[in-house]
């Protein structure tokens, strides 16, 4: 199983590194945050943002707009995981192959996760340049990484379940983008609602997990919202193409 899940994995990342579109979010995505990370780190310079401290203002600041730039590019990455093997014809062999419908699923998460993993070492280059001048809080830095991490995972989670909804990758985007923009501020939702109403959009927040994680706070109910969600979205994932090789 773990060989035909790496296989999978292996030949959804050389697909991405195939597409010109890959090569051209990873330069944009670099060239965004390299521009907000300058203008950050000039703000730091500021004597009246000084006393927050260079990794609140700089390094959490440059992980919240990743958050947001990641928000932007993850349906145009996740658009095609299943809808091109359709467009191929490709998706009756697979689901038709002795390879298991998990088995694609979880190697299409894996393949479409190390591209957004190498997407954050890249990102991660910017901070790191930090060290060599100046302190930085290791501990929230940390933090910092893993909630990138685990927003990523999410990410790819949600577009690969949209994914394999739809034969166009225009409308898998789209709905994605529709799906991801709601989970991050659905907690607006519940400023005018219930007591209770409120607490359950303020946990389905994306964003609010993600800002807790960013400020150093590692609450092991922000790590296991994000686990949840991706597990979720993968098992519906999984149902959702076992559905189509029972009933065609």
């Amino acid at each position: 199983m773990i060989n035909n899940i790496n296989l999978i994995a292996a030949n959804e990342l050389r697909r991405l590194f195939k597409s010109p579109l890959a090569w051209l979010i990873l330069a944009v995505v670099q060239f965004l945050i390299a521009i907000f990370f300058y203008l950050l780190l000039s703000q730091y310079m500021q004597p009246s943002s000084a006393a927050s401290g260079l990794t609140d203002v700089v390094v959490s600041g440059m992980y919240q707009i990743s958050g947001v730039v990641m928000l932007l590019v993850s349906p145009l990455l996740t658009m095609r995981l299943i809808t091109e093997e359709r467009r191929l014809g490709t998706i009756k062999l697979l689901v038709s192959s002795p390879i298991s419908i998990t088995e694609l699923v979880l190697g299409k998460y894996m393949g479409i996760t190390v591209f957004y993993c190498l997407m954050l070492l890249m990102i991660s280059l910017m901070p790191a340049s930090l060290m060599f001048g100046t302190e930085l809080d290791l501990g929230q830095i940390a933090s910092g990484l893993i909630g990138v991490f685990l927003l990523m995972s999410a990410f790819a989670s949600i577009g690969l379940f949209i994914s394999s909804l739809t034969s166009s990758p225009a409308i898998a985007a789209i709905s994605t983008f529709g799906v991801l923009f709601l989970l991050w501020i659905i907690n607006i939702a519940g400023t005018n609602a219930s007591e209770g109403m409120a607490a359950l959009f303020s946990y389905l927040s994306l964003l609010k997990h993600y800002t807790s994680l960013l400020t150093g706070v590692f609450n092991s109910t922000d790590v296991l919202f994000y686990i949840i969600v991706s597990v979720f979205f993968i098992i519906l994932s999984i149902w959702r193409l076992d559905a189509e090789r029972t009933y065609g």
